[in-house]
């Protein structure tokens, strides 16, 4: 099917390329136009019903019409000479806040024809005073997508409006949390994160250069790679809002940096074989090498793509709603890509032909005595040295997992404007006051309000709370809200512990009798979070090692070769694992390792490393077919394949680590780019050559196995022929 599939695609290659850059046009704006429409932002929407903040968010949506969300900021109005708010302040505060609240603001005319208008009346009502009178707080509201550029743009408009309302009545106005939080956030960081952006591509750019000495084989996958990444994301974000299914905020970004990284890779994997072809081949035309060239390496790039496939298709199998759309939403990118790899990818090449390694000539002869043909010369004479030196590296990384716990703080921000603000309300108020949690108290009949009072004042002598507002009552008096203050701030491990621990604990002793109550709020929700996310690390984990290993299975049909490569993959996972828990846990001195962390690493870490072994597998196999050694096979299997594995790795450990920069995504950046160097560098071109060195014929056992006669028709380069001369046979 493969074979008949990219053969098609070499055939009619104008008309390939013609129907994926009308794919690539069409799917790129509708993913820009419902992007932001498919996601969700709010981390407790992702929640099972069954957990007591979405049971909280239920109750404030059906009973109070409201749907608490990150959307919401905190507005301080103090005095801009420093003094206390007199009574004609507080007045004059009232009656902007008012008026500010009956002001529609009108959202740029958005870009994309299906793009969401977000022009609103922002809901803005009063809030506490600080103890010391110095400010009073406002809380503001707005409806949307708080990562849709629209809704930021109407958020900063609303800004600007307010502190020049403000100032003319001599008070100066700062906004903190949600929205705000995530507007100066993205400001501070826009020219960053562009500078990161071009550097990723320089360096994608700047490795195929130097490799190819080709401008074409350098751009061109990158192209390619940006159009087909187009069609993924259009596909996600439409299937999303077709079938009503919310998306993670974060979607969009790993869509991309998968995309980009597993693209360049497979493109690469083409190239090298390419050039091989045309190299062995020089009679044959463009279109027979591509065909020729996509035969032999089709097989290996489907099982490649198909293993990330799967692995990340078990997240669907997952509670937690962020792991279980993200998974199949990036299986799709990749089934996508994978399409692309078998079909646009030659189709490129057949047209391209010779003309993609110009102007360069060197790439005619091959280099017998390069630093690759070292590399596998030397593995295949002294299999147990590094066999031994491979297991000892991982081994030692390793070791650094032990001891890790589980973080679910937030990363540190910048020193923003919205930063600056919270500090100044923490000074004088509970820490949790910009953040609030909110209790809601729900029964079938009216409620006893003395009851609900006895509820809150057991809340209010609870250690660790600050401050409980009195209770709000819904309109036929069933159900309750009572805010919360936490002492401590809400995106912190001691406000989720509290939550835990002593507030649900009064809440289940407290709760007024036939009612139910829960409690909602940022450190509620993440407090359930973690609970999910362990229940699912025990789940995906051996799901998910189980279809790689039928893919495997199938692929290599082989017994022993599968469980080489699914053991050395599993080392290489906790190696990455105990480097990033050496350098952000005991380093750094953090509370411990992202909570996403250990997924993200298995998923990316197993799945995309294993693509390097198969690819060393299969050329390894390839060889070992051979009336050759199989020592003289691995160490051709590593000269052909070390260029393009080692050029792939280090495109991709750049693609991730460029999310490096952002403080959210520093560790899960830094960490997975370690991971595929680790899988490029010692897995796929020392520990798997190594053992299949040791292993023989019998690692291909029962499929693969065949015996040679001793140096029967054997040329070998230099270096091989020393091995030849061993007379060292495939067992």
């Amino acid at each position: 099917m493969i074979r008949s599939l990219t053969s098609f695609a070499t055939r009619r290659r104008w008309l390939t390329i013609a129907v994926w850059a009308v794919l690539g046009i069409a799917l790129t704006l509708l993913g820009q136009s419902l992007m932001y429409k498919a996601t969700d932002s709010q981390p407790g929407d992702f929640l099972p019903k069954g957990y007591d903040s979405a049971a909280a968010l239920r109750i404030a949506e059906d009973e109070f019409g409201e749907k608490p969300d990150a959307n919401a900021a905190t507005v301080l109005v103090a005095r801009d000479d420093g003094a206390g708010l007199t009574g004609a302040d507080r007045e004059r505060i009232g009656a902007i806040t008012a008026e500010l609240a009956e002001r529609r603001i009108a959202a740029p005319k958005p870009e994309m024809p299906l793009m969401e208008d977000h022009s609103q009346r922002p809901a803005l009502t009063p809030g506490p005073a600080a103890p010391d009178g110095t400010f009073q707080l406002l809380s503001l509201s707005l409806t949307g997508n708080m990562n849709d550029p629209g809704l930021q743009d109407v958020y900063r408009d609303f800004r600007d409006l307010a502190e020049d309302e403000f100032s003319a009545a001599g008070l100066r106005v700062g906004f903190t949390g949600g929205i705000a939080s995530t507007v100066d956030t993205r400001d501070a960081g826009e020219q960053r994160e562009m500078l990161i952006a071009g550097l990723t591509m320089g360096l994608i750019v700047l490795l195929n250069v130097l490799v190819f000495r080709s401008p074409l084989a350098a751009l061109l996958p990158l192209i390619a790679c940006s159009l087909i990444g187009g069609v993924a994301m259009g596909a996600v974000a439409g299937a999303a809002v077709l079938f009503d299914i919310p998306l993670d905020a974060s979607v969009p970004s790993l869509i991309n940096v998968v995309l980009l990284g597993i693209g360049i890779d497979y493109f690469l994997f083409l190239l090298f074989r390419f050039r091989e072809q045309l190299r062995t081949h020089p009679g044959q035309n463009a279109r027979e090498a591509a065909a020729a060239t996509a035969a032999k390496v089709g097989g290996a790039i489907a099982s490649a793509g198909l293993t990330i496939v799967a692995a990340f298709a078990t997240l669907g199998v997952a509670s937690f709603g962020q792991f279980k759309v993200l998974g199949p939403s990036i299986a799709v990118s990749v089934l996508v890509m994978l399409l692309a790899s078998l079909t646009l990818m030659p189709a490129l090449l057949a047209v391209a032909g010779r003309g993609m390694f110009w102007p360069s000539k060197a790439w005619r002869k091959e280099r017998e005595g390069g630093f690759a043909a070292r590399v596998g010369l030397s593995v295949a004479h002294k299999p147990v040295r590094y066999v031994l030196a491979s297991l000892a590296l991982l081994g030692a990384l390793s070791a650094g997992a032990m001891g890790m716990r589980m973080s679910y703080d937030m990363p540190e921000e910048a020193r923003t404007d919205a930063v600056k603000v919270s500090e100044e309300i923490a000074r004088v108020m509970p820490a949790g006051a910009t953040d609030p949690h909110t209790v809601y108290v729900d029964g079938d009949t009216a409620l006893d309000k003395n009851a609900v009072t006895s509820l809150a004042d057991a809340l209010a002598r609870t250690e660790g709370v600050g401050q409980v507002t009195p209770a709000q009552y819904d309109q036929d008096g069933t159900a309750a809200r009572i805010g919360v203050v936490l002492e401590v701030g809400s995106d912190t491990s001691e406000a989720r512990d509290l939550i835990s621990g002593p507030v649900r604990g009064a809440l289940a002793e407290h709760e007024p009798e036939g009612t139910q109550a829960h409690i909602t709020g940022t450190a509620a929700v993440y407090a359930d979070i973690s609970d999910a996310v362990e229940k699912d690390l025990r789940l995906v984990f051996p799901i998910a090692a189980a279809l790689i290993a039928l893919i495997l299975l199938l692929l290599l049909r082989s017994l022993v070769a599968p469980v080489v490569l699914l053991v050395s993959v599993g080392l290489g996972f906790a190696a990455t694992l105990g480097s990033a828990t050496l350098l952000f846990q005991h380093g750094l001195d953090r509370a411990g390792v992202t909570f996403t962390l250990p997924l993200v690493l298995f998923l990316f870490v197993v799945a995309l490393g294993t693509d390097y072994n198969i690819l060393i597998s299969d050329r390894m196999r390839e060889e070992m077919a051979k009336r050759v050694p199989v020592r003289v096979a691995v160490a051709r299997a590593v000269r052909h394949t070390a260029p393009a594995i080692t050029t792939a790795g280090l495109v991709l450990a750049g693609s991730f680590g460029s999310l490096v920069a952002d403080p959210a995504t520093q560790e899960v950046g830094f960490s997975t780019a370690l991971g595929i160097l680790l899988s490029a560098m010692v897995l796929s071109l020392v520990l798997v050559p190594a053992l299949a060195v040791l292993f023989g014929r019998g690692m291909w056992w029962p499929g693969g196995r065949r015996r040679v006669e001793r140096g029967a028709d054997v040329e070998g380069g230099p270096g091989e022929r020393e091995l030849i001369s061993q007379g060292v046979e495939g067992r």
